[in-house]
């Protein structure tokens, strides 16, 4: 990091090159409680000023809203920002609480154009399908998102929350630049078949919740430290005992962090930035704010190495976590390894 701006890295081998950590957006318009806009404004623009280039969103976040105000942000910096929606997440008029995934071609075509009108861009820099439809041939989604790259309306095809064998799979139809996971020191389920594939396909990892959607940075402790419309409420790790016994690992951070002047949350993504040394292949997280300052904290974290040493410490904090990362994990790549 030069003058306070990450360094860079390439989006796979087909992919960008991108800032070494980007920017989840999700949060400023969904999922965390209330948000101030103006605060949220001025998080992308520091961002920005720091060298984060890819800035992550999706159409089911809150339902189109949050694509809708990053349109001004991409508008003033367009040939700046590498800009990363996904589809799949499907949400039925009559109960915007549910999502349904839908993968297949006429559907993707709607998204597609839908997320374009929203975002008011010509093209999409990298899209995602969001979560995978079973019943749909992998194949068959793909093609169609390659078409979309044929037409000029999206640039490079990301896949998230798949499998090793569903990765190889899509990679055979159209090159994949990334592909997006839970990656952090409480959710690893990735590493054994995941990680490996997208090594071996020249894939970049694009770790989402790397601060384990906020627990790991010491900001709550359980589900009623939180807003009563906080998704996390509903998360099993964040729930009775299992927040308890997931705060008390806090603690071997904190020891680590201790030791470099750090944050707790700044050891956490120092860990997965490190994962990219340590697997041989480009890992750029997309931690999630609406705060400037935390901007600041976290791409701060991309200049911090951890010993041989903290990194054993670290690593057996996983197999300690109680509970799942979700209710339901079948829509995960754990679910269906």
């Amino acid at each position: 990091m030069t003058d306070g701006r990450i360094t860079t890295a390439k989006l796979g081998d087909n992919g960008p090159e991108v800032g070494v950590q980007g920017l989840g957006c999700m949060g400023m318009s969904f999922g965390y409680g209330p948000s101030d806009a103006d605060a949220s404004r001025a998080t992308l623009e520091r961002a920005l000023e720091l060298g984060v280039t890819l800035y992550d969103t999706a159409d089911a976040y809150g339902a189109g809203e949050n694509e809708r105000f990053l349109a001004p942000f991409l508008k003033a910096h367009r040939d700046e920002v590498v800009i990363a929606t996904k589809f799949a997440l499907s949400i039925p008029p009559d109960d915007p609480t549910r999502r349904i995934v839908r993968n297949d071609p006429p559907y993707i075509r709607q998204a597609v154009e839908e997320s374009l009108k929203r975002l008011d861009v010509d093209v999409i820099d990298l899209y995602y399908m969001h979560r995978r439809d079973v019943n749909v041939p992998i194949e068959e989604s793909v093609g169609t998102m390659a078409d979309l790259v044929r037409e000029g309306k999206v640039k490079h095809l990301g896949l998230s929350e798949v499998t090793a064998d569903e990765l190889r799979a899509a990679h055979a139809v159209h090159p994949i630049a990334a592909v997006q996971s839970e990656w952090s020191l409480f959710s690893r389920d990735i590493e054994p078949k995941v990680v490996p594939a997208a090594r071996d396909l020249g894939v970049a990892l694009v770790p989402y919740s790397p601060l384990g959607r906020g627990f790991l940075t010491g900001s709550f402790a359980k589900a009623e430290d939180l807003t009563s419309d906080d998704f996390r409420r509903q998360q099993p790790r964040f729930t009775g005992d299992n927040a308890a016994t997931n705060a008390s690992l806090l603690e071997l951070i904190r020891s680590v962090a201790d030791s470099h002047g750090a944050s707790l949350g700044q050891i956490a993504l120092a860990w997965v930035q490190q994962q990219a040394t340590i697997h041989d292949l480009p890992v750029i997280p997309i931690p999630g704010t609406r705060k400037p300052s935390r901007v600041e904290e976290n791409t701060a974290a991309t200049g911090i190495v951890l010993t041989d040493e903290q990194l054993d410490l670290l690593n057996g904090i996983a197999a300690q976590v109680a509970g799942n990362r979700y209710a339901d994990m079948t829509f995960t790549s754990a679910g269906r390894e």
